[in-house]
């Protein structure tokens, strides 16, 4: 039997657990693909696969054997794409899923303009701020902030996220101005609550001294939005990406505090299983985001983009525009 047709149907069974998902899907009878697999297993001279009435599982040298399957099969994928189709426009539909503040303030201008680009793509495109099984879900790309586990999924770094520490006018007019990281542990901090621990690190750019800080608040929330809405309402100080804060400090809504420090940054991977071929419409779609996000959102305001002065006290300003000293003699 064709040695390549028994891996891909020992990869399905794998895949989908199932010896019946199998057969439909490669159009065989049942009995066939358990010949398959009793071939493999017979050359191999090892068991596959556990069998139960209910479920079908990979041993742990199944497992392994599955893995190097899918690499076998997808280097074969790319031979015959080389030979004849790999030209072809991209077409179809590509499922996407990604985070809900990165999808809505980031990836969803892209798409508008990968589907002017590419007409006879759509894109069913699905916002979590948890991690969904693309497998199981028949997700074909997964966009992914922060660092990865290690999943089997093929990773492509696209670029990444400047995190920007800000507070609304009216938050630091109320609890004054951090001229040091270490001021923020008297603050008020808008937690991120899936970026755990809550410890947020500081380089000091003259120096290249590394400051870490863990912060506190009375808020918190799973999703970068909301958190926006509180710094918006004088709330605390956000430690937030700068696709969802630029617009806000452009606009004099938030300030952006110690200019003097870089943050951490957060990398941003497009994530695909290797057990799909990458499509022309997927792989169109990595290197339009590549290109596109190789452009940082631009923030400017009053100077303060990382090279001005530091920030006054506005509570000190305050007062003494108030209680003015009287003048000397």
């Amino acid at each position: 039997m064709d040695r390549f047709i028994g891996m891909a149907v020992f990869a399905k069974v794998v895949e989908s657990s199932s010896f019946a998902a199998a057969a439909r899907h490669f159009a065989m009878s049942p009995a066939m693909v358990s010949k398959h697999i009793r071939t493999l297993e017979e050359r191999l001279g090892v068991r596959l696969l556990n069998r139960t009435t209910r479920r079908v599982s990979a041993t742990e040298v199944g497992q392994n054997y599955y893995e190097r399957c899918l690499r076998i099969l997808s280097e074969l994928e790319d031979a015959e794409r080389a030979a004849g189709d790999l030209e072809a426009a991209p077409r179809g539909l590509l499922r996407v899923t990604t985070s809900v503040s990165f999808g809505a303030h980031r990836l969803a201008p892209a798409i508008a303009d990968y589907l002017i680009a590419y007409p006879d793509v759509s894109i069913d495109l699905s916002l979590h701020d948890n991690y969904v099984d693309l497998v199981e879900e028949r997700i074909d790309l997964a966009i992914r902030l922060g660092q990865l586990s290690d999943s089997g999924l093929i990773a492509k770094k696209l670029y990444a996220v400047e995190m920007v520490l800000c507070a609304s006018p009216g938050y630091i007019k109320s609890n004054g101005t951090p001229q040091k990281p270490r001021d923020l542990v008297e603050h008020n901090c808008l937690i991120y609550t899936y970026a755990a621990p809550r410890a947020w690190i500081f380089t000091e750019q003259k120096t290249g001294k590394e400051e870490v800080i863990r912060v506190s608040g009375r808020l918190s929330a799973n999703s970068g939005d909301p958190l926006l809405a509180l710094a918006l309402k004088d709330t605390g100080i956000l430690l937030g990406p700068d696709y969802l804060v630029a617009d806000d400090i452009n606009a004099g809504r938030l300030v952006r505090l110690l200019p003097g420090y870089k943050t951490q940054e957060t990398p941003v991977y497009a994530v695909y299983p290797h057990s799909r071929y990458l499509s022309a419409k997927t792989r169109t779609f990595i290197d339009f985001l590549a290109a596109r996000f190789a452009h940082r959102p631009e923030i400017k305001q009053n100077g303060h983009d990382g090279s001005g002065p530091i920030l006054p006290d506005l509570r000190t300003m305050t007062d003494e525009m108030r209680h003015p000293s009287a003048p000397s003699n």
